[in-house]
């Protein structure tokens, strides 16, 4: 007899076990399948963002951010320290520890709400039932009154690059380096592509990023991303934009990829280490019985309505496998809004105001629409600037690279839009997404008491700017 649940969600990353968890917590008896095995061979929980992907990405961040101010940045606070060194394999094992203590936890939360945990890989079929396969091939069905789908993604591989132990990796494999590499190459730009390469650059390798498409960060506001690429040239980050890879081959323990320039010229790089970070897709793979009856468009994505809808009621995808940015906290307020309107109750999703950031350092974030969005729309607009130069918390922790810029509509002074690169651009941002959530004015902000000395300060001064009322910097005369 199968087991007949509320809820039955297939997958137990961002998405999906928050959208488990507040099922559990609204009184819906809820299932959550799971096929992700960890590095002890038991199901390991959190999806790619806590296993390969957002966390220990972080903690790699954050390990070679404080070996490179060790090594080249103590002495500006009169520390002198000798003989800097980085035990690789540490960083490694730390950051794997960070990942377990975080998906075991996940495990207690399940065990704590009252989630059932399945292990194996979960397929949808028809008449709203999911056939749970496990890892010895023994199959189990479910009955669920709804299903969610919460599969996440998987990095896309191009064929100019295949992968190759050791040599040629993905994002995962760009976690596990037991050494440093004297040259690395990263394929693509993007977020995951820059995180890497920086991690990597400030422990030493000579990093060389190869972009196909001209323009940097095309998804953030231009102003911000040009003052980005400036600061990461200046650290020694090699960005070359319009470079398309055409071929790669290994060569003993090196890597020589081939790629066109920007003039069109055939180059050739040799590298220690090549990262593919050109993106990701969908994880669907024997996800749907074609009786289904469940939709995907031509690239892999689930097709959902504004709250998260398949086509078939009662079942539901969210986070990476539907359209929007593919981000974990994204994905999670889907879960919870999903899970909210299965208990009836009235849920939405502002997805105008889902923040993105990169973290580097410094870091680069922004909410709601840039300035060639507005400019595009059509609406008036005006805007305000503030650098961290100019910030005395940012000079007394020694970390002035970058600004923060504001967007307000002329005529009714809304905030449309906060960007920042620069130190904790990420939480300055999101002050500036808890405010536009609220409909406030640049004045607004501006109103706002700020304490003192705070990088916070750097928005409080770029809200002012806005209308010309900076106190800390000179303020630009108004475009007409």
């Amino acid at each position: 007899m199968a087991q007949k649940f509320d809820v039955v969600v297939i997958g137990a990353g961002p998405a999906g076990y928050v959208a488990a968890i507040r099922a559990a917590q609204l009184g819906l008896k809820t299932a959550c399948i799971e096929k992700w095995i960890g590095k002890d061979g038991k199901v390991a929980l959190g999806g790619t963002c806590l296993n390969v992907g957002c966390i220990p990405s972080k903690a790699l961040l954050d390990s070679s951010h404080k070996y490179e101010e060790a090594k080249d940045h103590f002495k500006v606070h009169g520390i002198s320290v000798d003989n800097v060194d980085i035990d690789v394999p540490a960083m490694i094992k730390r950051k794997d520890q960070i990942v377990k203590n975080l998906t075991g936890g996940v495990a207690g939360l399940f065990k704590a709400n009252g989630v059932t945990a399945y292990e194996g890989a979960g397929k949808v079929l028809a008449g709203k039932q999911v056939e749970v396969t496990k890892r010895d091939g023994s199959a189990e069905l479910l009955n669920a009154e709804n299903i969610i789908i919460a599969t996440g993604s998987s990095p896309i591989e191009i064929p100019p690059t295949p992968l190759t132990e050791g040599l040629i990796v993905d994002s995962t494999g760009a976690l596990e380096f037991q050494e440093v590499p004297k040259r690395l190459g990263v394929i693509g730009a993007g977020v995951i592509g820059l995180e890497l390469g920086s991690v990597w650059g400030r422990l030493g390798a000579e990093v060389i990023v190869l972009e196909a498409m001209d323009t940097f960060l095309a998804a953030a506001d231009q102003q911000i991303a040009k003052e980005a690429a400036k600061i990461f040239k200046k650290q020694k980050l090699d960005i070359r934009l319009n470079c398309r890879v055409t071929g790669s081959e290994v060569r003993g323990n090196e890597v020589a990829v081939k790629y066109t320039n920007e003039k069109g010229e055939e180059c050739e790089e040799l590298f220690d280490k090549v990262i593919v970070a050109v993106g990701r897709r969908p994880y669907t793979e024997n996800l749907l019985a074609d009786d289904s009856g469940v939709k995907m468009d031509e690239r892999g994505f689930i097709f959902v309505d504004d709250q998260c809808r398949t086509e078939v009621p009662g079942i539901y995808a969210v986070g990476d496998v539907v359209r929007g940015p593919m981000l974990a906290h994204k994905g999670s307020e889907e879960g919870i809004m999903v899970a909210e309107l299965i208990a009836g109750q009235a849920a939405q999703m502002n997805y105008d105001l889902i923040p993105s950031v990169i973290y580097t350092h410094p870091e680069v974030a922004w909410v709601g629409k840039t300035e060639e969005e507005v400019k595009a729309s059509g609406e008036p607009y005006k805007v305000g600037t503030f650098p961290f130069a100019a910030s005395g918390r940012a000079m007394a922790a020694n970390d002035t690279a970058g600004s923060v810029k504001v967007i307000a509509h002329e005529k009714t002074d809304r905030i449309l839009g906060v960007h920042v690169v620069g130190p904790s651009a990420a939480e300055l941002v999101q002050q500036g997404a808890i405010a536009m959530e609220f409909g406030s004015s640049a004045e607004d902000l501006g109103l706002t008491v700020f304490s003192h000395p705070t990088l916070s300060e750097a928005l409080h001064e770029a809200a002012l700017a806005v209308d010309g009322h900076a106190i800390h910097i000179a303020n630009k005369k108004r475009r007409k």
